[in-house]
This record gives structure tokens, C-alpha cells and sequence, in this order.
């Protein structure tokens, strides 16, 4: 039943996808959004498991709030995740002038302080704000990001996905595949991004105060290569409108384990998080495996 569930939601999103691709493109960015707020609410009834899950996440990660308050906030989560995805699909509207224009920057000395060592950067960005925007502003501000990315469950969708993200300047690293050109990039001096918030059996570390299985990739490849971390997120200030928050970067080294690193990683993502709490992707199990332990 679980199975038949995911594939009728992937192919739900994959019909929306082809069939709104070029009618949001000739939308005034106002209703663009609009519409994909509406999208949001529209899907909010239709897909339960993912609403059901959003709530539990709130209550969580926002115990202090009430039973409606975490309800309100799962649905401002739908409605953000609806305006992303109309906004991915004018993605081929965007010019690198418009980019940097709508954009305001916070902490890009770290940026450049990260360069300055020489070794490549590994940015640990999450599935916050508007990560796929990010690469588009990183490729129009002269700082070109490889992106390792999971390929989509519906073929088509994956490779219509690929074709848009390289049309705007990113280079895509596969997830299954990625340890190689990882090391290669940094190699290079290159900047590679890496969103490890997802749920895994890697190592359990604090999120929101509790325990959450979470990757360790991004601390085992600083702790191989030398390359530092750097934290860094791209949210949504207003209609049309958004700003890079770059954190100081982490150069830890053999002083910490790839564990304790990674611990500081979901310290600084979640230290974001609580700034923009409705665009961040509650409707992910994110404490999945550490429920499974009985670890909360």
C-alpha cells in the first residue's frame, strides 16, 4: 500500500510538472507566486501522509507552540513548497542581472575567506528556502557550484529536472556516484554543495534537540581533504525576493570527529531554520530512523 501511495504522489507531481511548465512561465512574478501559494493549499487535503508528517515535525521541533499554531505552520510550509516549485519552473525566465538584483547577501566574506585557503569549499546548504534558486545566484555572482543531487523517481522528471539545472549554470554531481568528482572539484579549487538533511543510519546527532539520523558525508570528506564547510542557505524575503545567509566557515580539521562535526552542521542548519521555520521541508521524515531506535 506504502509503494502504491509514493507512486501515485510521484506521478501526481510529475502531471504537474510537464502540464504547468510553460502556462506559469508567461505569469508576472506577483501571480506566479500566487498561484503556487494556491497550489500549496490546493495539495495541502490531497496529500495526507506528507501534512500528517509536516504536523508531527512540529511538534518536535516547536513543542512550545499550540496544537493549531504547529497545524498553521505545516500549512505556510505547503504554500512555500508550492511557490518553489512554480518558481523552478520560470527558472529558464531568470537572467544573471535579475538574479543579483533580487538578492541580498548576508556574510559574503566568508565566501571569500573560504576561497582564500585554497582547497576547494564544501557548502552544506539543506532543504531550506530556495535551494534550487541558490545555484542559479551562485552561477550570475562568478561563484559556479557543482550540486550533488538525487535523481528524480520518474525518469522524464529527472532528466527535464537536469536539463533546467544546467541550463542555469549548475554543474550536476549524481548522488549515488559522487565521491570521485567531489574530490576532483576540490581538487580544482572548486565550490561543490552538498544537502545532507535527509534521514540516515550514518550517525544520530541532535536536530531540534532531538536525536536524528544524519548523514556524515560533508564532515568525512573535510576531515579527508582539508576543504572547509561552509554553511550557507538561500531564503525568500519577499515576492520576488531573497537573500543568501552564509555562516562562518568551519575548518575543525583532526581536532573533532566526523560525528561532532556533523552535530555542528545541524546546529548551524537548525540555527537557520528557526529564522524561516515555513520554508524549511517539514514534510520529510526526518527523525524516521532515530524513532525507529527508540530514540525519542
Amino acid at each position: 500500500m506504502k509503494s502504491r501511495r509514493n507512486r501515485i504522489n510521484t506521478a501526481i507531481g510529475s502531471v504537474l510538472f510537464k502540464a504547468l511548465r510553460f502556462p506559469v512561465v508567461i505569469m508576472p512574478e506577483g501571480l506566479a507566486e500566487k498561484f503556487g501559494a494556491g497550489l500549496g493549499n490546493a495539495l495541502w487535503p490531497v496529500f495526507r501522509k506528507q501534512r500528517e508528517r509536516a504536523i508531527y515535525n512540529m511538534g518536535i521541533a516547536f513543542p512550545e507552540l499550540s496544537a493549531d499554531e504547529q497545524r498553521a505552520l505545516a500549512k505556510k510550509v505547503f504554500r512555500h513548497f508550492g511557490m518553489m516549485a512554480i518558481d523552478f519552473l520560470r527558472a529558464g525566465k531568470r537572467n544573471p542581472e535579475k538574479m543579483l538584483a533580487t538578492t541580498e547577501i548576508e556574510g559574503w566574506e566568508n565566501v571569500e575567506a573560504a576561497a582564500a585557503l585554497g582547497k576547494g569549499i564544501l557548502v552544506v546548504t539543506g532543504h531550506l528556502g530556495n535551494w534550487e534558486r541558490f545555484g542559479h545566484w551562485g552561477t550570475a555572482k562568478g561563484w559556479p557550484l557543482a550540486v550533488v543531487a538525487r535523481e528524480a523517481n520518474d525518469a522524464g522528471l529527472n532528466a527535464l529536472a537536469t536539463q533546467m539545472r544546467e541550463q542555469a549554470g549548475l554543474e550536476i554531481i549524481s548522488r549515488g556516484d559522487a565521491v570521485r568528482p567531489i574530490l576532483k572539484k576540490l581538487k580544482e579549487k572548486g565550490t561543490v554543495a552538498i544537502l545532507p538533511d535527509q534521514n540516515s543510519e550514518e550517525c544520530y546527532v541532535p536536530f531540534f534537540g532531538k536525536p536524528a539520523g544524519t548523514v556524515m558525508g560533508p564532515a568525512v570528506l573535510h576531515i579527508r581533504t582539508g576543504a572547509p564547510l561552509l554553511p550557507a542557505y538561500y531564503v525568500k524575503v519577499g515576492v520576488g525576493k531573497y537573500r543568501a545567509v552564509i555562516l562562518p566557515m568551519m575548518t575543525p580539521g583532526a581536532s573533532k570527529t566526523a560525528e561532532e562535526i556533523t552535530a555542528d552542521l545541524n546546529l548551524a542548519l537548525e540555527s537557520v531554520v528557526r529564522r524561516y521555520p515555513d520554508q524549511y521541508l517539514w514534510l520529510h521524515d526526518r527523525w524516521r530512523s532515530a524513532r525507529a531506535k527508540g530514540l525519542l
